[in-house]
């Protein structure tokens, strides 16, 4: 059930694998780890092995009709999924790590974050029994065109994209709001000390004291970089009737809509 404002005060991560210890590490350092040391998220990991209805806890098996690899049972996974689901009174989504899935980006981040409970379902070998995925699965994601050897890695960037967004978890609340692709396009250059380096200089603006003209040589900054590495994101921004005369003075504008981009009132 997604969590409607204000969001539920954690949220809670139910990760499903066969090899719960890839994850050990990951999720014990940083932010996620102070993160969880303050009940800002929770994070349990389940092995599917146990859930296994055989003595070797076996969770895979040839594909009928022949052909290459092996295919995650439907059995193990279905019951483990029943038991997560029981062990808490809030049922979670159960999202299945898949590269057939909907692409990730950072607008589903921002979408997952509004859950109390999400489960990840993190599928091995040539995939999953289709019959589990009709029956348990609310929907796949894919963290990109290209394969892994299993789904913990794109849990774990699930669980971290996700938990920064949390209230508190930062330790600066507007940050997740200047990461790159949070306003659709990419973050403006970060500088810090030294202030000259190797004979490259950081911009004298960001010395000045003047928080408006920090602010607005950051935005266009944002834009230039967006525009130059990554052109395929320039339709999808969007700016407000302040930006576009920023954008007017500088002679950003023009250069915008050569590159495709439209008012929203264009559109």
């Amino acid at each position: 059930m997604r969590v409607d404002a204000p969001l539920a005060e954690t949220i809670r991560f139910d990760v499903l694998t066969i090899f719960p210890e890839l994850l050990d590490s990951p999720l014990k350092e940083g932010i996620i780890r102070r993160a969880q040391e303050a009940g800002q998220i929770g994070i349990v990991c389940h092995n599917i092995r146990d859930y296994a209805l055989d003595k070797h806890a076996m969770t895979d098996d040839r594909p009928f009709g022949g052909g290459e690899g092996m295919v995650m049972k439907p059995e193990p996974l279905a019951a483990a999924v029943q038991a997560v689901q029981a062990m808490a009174p809030q049922p979670g989504r159960v999202i299945l790590l898949s590269p057939q899935g909907r692409p990730y980006t950072q607008a589903v981040a921002e979408e997952l974050s509004g859950y109390a409970r999400l489960l990840l379902v993190c599928g091995r070998y040539e995939g999953v029994d289709e019959r589990f995925i009709a029956q348990y699965v609310d929907e796949e994601i894919s963290i990109g065109d290209y394969i892994l050897t299993g789904g913990e890695l794109a849990a774990m960037i699930l669980i971290d994209s996700i938990a920064r967004l949390r209230p508190g978890v930062l330790g600066c609340a507007d940050s997740a709001g200047y990461d790159t692709f949070s306003r659709g396009g990419l973050k403006f250059p970060q500088y810090t000390r030294p202030r000259l380096f190797e004979g490259l200089a950081a911009p004298e603006v960001l010395f000045s004291g003047n928080h408006a003209e920090v602010a607005e040589w950051r935005f266009i900054a944002s834009v230039e970089r967006t525009m130059r590495k990554r052109p395929d994101l320039v339709v999808g921004l969007r700016f407000s009737p302040n930006e576009l005369k920023i954008l007017q003075r500088q002679g950003l504008l023009a250069k915008l809509r050569e590159s495709g981009w439209k008012s929203q009132s264009e559109n």
